[in-house]
């Protein structure tokens, strides 16, 4: 799942992205409403996380424009406030939900992976192919009964692949859902991480290689 995180409080925003990276999210920040319209321009993103009261450009600012591009991205709009007018007016803009500070990080994931979910035809919240479970809210796979450790970007290759149910991902798609924009576009990190998955995964593979294409479940 890819994210971006839109908070001008530097602390709170570079933790909120630790905290989401460890759940094997790729997530990129930036700490104006600027910076968030160009991101938006540039990437697709899954989930926004936006707080509202933002320097430069205004979070509902920045709301109106993911609503006007006609994106799927959803926006999970953070406030100061608590206030259910501000809450009514936040959603009225187009967010698709609203979490008032301070929150839990527990709730805050829990909200991001909902609405990440909700991007793309609904599946179920636990992912079952080939012999692989895989729950993103756990953080856990088995295969055929018998749990798997994961790196977390193992883990965001495999949920992205899973959710592709049998379609072929290419490299680029992998990179674009798994890693944040700091990642080199010519790295192999792709191919190496796939390796490893196979590896971790066993016998017989459930990874396959569609050459010049790349990989499906």
């Amino acid at each position: 799942m890819r994210v971006l995180v839109v908070e001008d409080e530097q602390l709170l925003a570079d933790a909120v992205a630790t905290g989401l990276r460890r759940e094997a999210m790729a997530v990129d920040v930036v700490y104006d409403g600027a910076a968030a319209q160009e991101r938006v321009d540039i990437n697709d993103y899954d989930v926004v996380v936006l707080d509202r009261d933002l320097p430069l450009v205004h979070g509902d600012d920045v709301c109106r424009k993911i609503v006007d591009l006609g994106l799927p991205t959803r926006v999970l709009m953070l406030t100061a406030s608590g206030d259910v007018s501000d809450r009514v007016e936040g959603l009225e803009l187009g967010a698709d939900d609203y979490l008032p500070k301070p929150f839990a990080f527990s709730e805050l994931t829990a909200r991001v992976r909902a609405l990440g979910r909700r991007t793309t035809a609904a599946l179920p919240p636990v992912l079952e192919r080939s012999g692989i479970t895989l729950d993103p809210n756990r953080r856990e796979v088995h295969r055929d009964g018998v749990r798997i450790q994961l790196a977390p970007k193992e883990f965001a290759v495999l949920e992205v692949l899973m959710r592709g149910e049998g379609v072929v991902v290419s490299a680029e798609q992998l990179l674009e859902k798994a890693w944040d924009e700091n990642t080199d576009p010519f790295t192999n990190v792709v191919r190496v991480t796939v390796m490893t998955l196979r590896r971790k995964l066993g016998d017989p593979p459930v990874i396959v290689t569609v050459p010049g294409a790349g990989y499906r479940v």
